[in-house]
């Protein structure tokens, strides 16, 4: 009698993100928390959960709440919280374009949607 075992093989491709020793946060340009950190992002090749060889790696800004992360660029990093006070950096790194597509949902005006004085924002007396 013969018998015949199926052993499933499992593997995949994480990307592993460690944070580095810079112990300063700083303001994220996306949701405006002090949540940036500097970190290292890994990607593996893993069998059965075990990884097994880094396949790619580099050095990143990320921000622990919404996930925003850009890969850390010369001359260019976020702003810093100092003394308690928001010091507005030089904006975005060189050469970015910002999200594919615009980013945009059609219509939307930059500003605080909602807040009067503002595009895109609610008029007084006014109900969109």
């Amino acid at each position: 009698m013969d018998f015949l075992f199926c052993i499933p093989i499992i593997f995949g491709c994480p990307t592993k993100i460690e944070p580095e020793g810079d112990p300063n946060t700083r303001i994220c340009p996306r949701c405006h928390n002090a949540s940036v950190f500097a970190a290292k992002s890994r990607t593996w090749f893993e069998l059965c959960w075990v990884p097994l060889v880094p396949m790619n790696s580099k050095h990143i800004w990320m921000c622990s709440i919404c996930q925003w992360n850009v890969p850390k660029q010369q001359n260019w990093e976020p702003a810093a919280m100092g003394g308690g006070q928001y010091h507005h950096n030089s904006g975005p790194p060189q050469g970015w374009q910002g999200p594919p597509g615009g980013g945009y949902a059609p219509g939307y005006q930059p500003g605080y949607p909602g807040q009067p004085g503002y595009p895109g924002g609610q008029q007084p007396g006014k109900h969109n």
